[in-house]
């Protein structure tokens, strides 16, 4: 019984610790999806720049 009871009580600290939690609301989700994805689009763009570039200079050294 020493398990059922040792579970037993995980359950309820889980149960406890997630009423602790202060969940988003549906607009801060949605203002930070907003915000990764702007990120995503310029650290992609920035990166295709730089891999341009490189390229470019390569070519140009092997000639």
């Amino acid at each position: 019984m020493g398990r059922v009871t040792q579970f037993r009580d995980y359950l309820l600290e889980v149960r406890a610790e997630v009423r602790k939690v202060i969940w988003p609301t549906r607009k801060d989700t949605t203002q930070t999806t907003i915000v990764v994805f702007s990120m995503v689009i310029v650290v992609s763009i920035f990166l295709w720049m730089v891999d341009a570039i490189l390229a470019l200079a390569i070519q140009t050294v092997i000639g």
